[in-house]
C-alpha cells in the first residue's frame, strides 16, 4: 500500500510548511509518496494549495518523479503535466467523488462508500465513520506517519 503524504504533512496539517518544496523532500526522504498542488501560469511551475506559493524548476519534478502525485491545480497545470511530464501520476478535479489519475488509479474522497482494486483514498481522518481501506491501493492523509492498520 502507498502511503501518501498529503501537501507533505505527516503529523497532521501544518499550512506555514504544506507544499514547500523542502517540506515535501522531508517527508519523501522519510520513505513516504507525497501529493502536490500544482499551479502553471505564465508558463512558470509553482506549489500551493490556494494559491501559487513557491515557484519550483523542472527539475524538482523530475528528480521526484517516482514518489509523487500530482494535484494539477489549474487547467494550463495538466495540461503542461500531460504534454511535458507523462510519466509522473496527476489529476485535476474540483469537487469530485473520484477522479481518474493519469496512471488510471482513482483519486477517492473518503465519503465514497466503496473502493475499488485501484483506489486511493484520501483524507479518511475527515470521515465520520471508520473507513475500510481493503482493497485500496494507497492511502492519502496528513497523517501517514501515525496509521495503524
Amino acid at each position: 500500500m502507498k502511503l501518501i503524504a498529503h501537501r507533505g504533512n505527516i503529523n497532521g496539517p501544518n499550512k506555514e510548511k504544506e507544499n514547500n518544496p523542502e517540506y515535501i523532500m522531508d517527508a519523501i526522504n522519510k520513505g513516504y509518496y507525497v501529493e502536490i498542488d500544482l499551479w502553471v501560469i505564465d508558463n512558470k511551475l509553482y506549489l500551493g494549495h490556494d494559491n501559487p506559493q513557491y515557484i519550483i524548476k523542472e527539475t524538482f519534478l523530475s528528480n521526484i518523479k517516482e514518489r509523487i502525485f500530482c494535484h494539477c491545480k489549474n487547467i494550463p497545470a495538466i495540461n503542461y503535466m500531460l504534454q511535458n511530464k507523462p510519466n509522473i501520476e496527476c489529476f485535476y478535479h474540483e469537487n469530485d467523488k473520484c477522479v481518474l489519475t493519469s496512471k488510471g488509479n482513482i483519486w477517492h474522497h473518503y465519503n465514497t462508500p466503496e473502493f475499488t482494486y485501484k483506489s486511493i483514498c484520501v483524507m479518511p481522518e475527515l470521515s465520520a465513520k471508520k473507513v475500510d481501506f481493503t482493497g485500496c491501493i494507497g492511502i492519502c492523509t496528513d497523517y501517514v506517519e501515525n496509521l495503524i492498520f
